[in-house]
């Protein structure tokens, strides 16, 4: 992936995320336009899910996944972090271990970036770590499937503590 530029990394991951919710038996839907925050929506039978696709990066011992965008504007940079009203989860794929992620977004609203561990830490720290395992989008998926739906907009972070 080291030769591919920013677009066609994000394209990348996104065709691995939509593959390996497919794989799951699951209906993954593209907005026809761009400019939403959402890459796909993921049909979860009977509620959607708004997603947006992250490349995670490998570092040692954690996947980072970086949530900020910038553009260029005609007053300079503009930065932008994502919301639960934009989204309702990040999904990162890493190419490094052919695995997708799904975060929801009540975990990640307003962050830059974030850290999976994949590795413990020196020092044997757990308290605040995000376990790269504890966020692997099969197991993430059936958690939301066996949750009982609620009324009025979806919930992914009291969904997915309840459970």
């Amino acid at each position: 992936m080291k030769t591919l530029t920013p677009s066609q990394k994000g394209a990348a991951a996104e065709a691995a995320i939509t593959a390996a919710v497919i794989q799951l038996g699951l209906t993954v839907l593209r907005p026809l336009c761009e400019g939403r925050r959402y890459d796909l929506i993921v049909d979860l039978e009977p509620e959607l899910l708004r997603v947006q696709c992250k490349l995670a990066r490998q570092l040692p011992g954690v996947l980072s996944v970086h949530l900020q965008t910038c553009r260029h504007t005609p007053r300079g940079y503009v930065y932008t972090n994502y919301s639960a009203s934009e989204i309702d989860a990040v999904a990162a794929y890493s190419s490094e271990l052919k695995q997708a992620f799904l975060l929801p977004v009540a975990e990640v609203a307003g962050m830059r970036g974030v850290y999976l561990r994949l590795e413990a830490t020196k020092n044997n720290q757990a308290y605040g770590v995000r376990w790269a395992s504890d966020y692997e989008l099969e197991p993430m998926i059936r958690k939301l499937r066996r949750a009982q739906p609620r009324r009025g907009k979806l919930d992914l972070s009291s969904r997915i503590s309840g459970l």
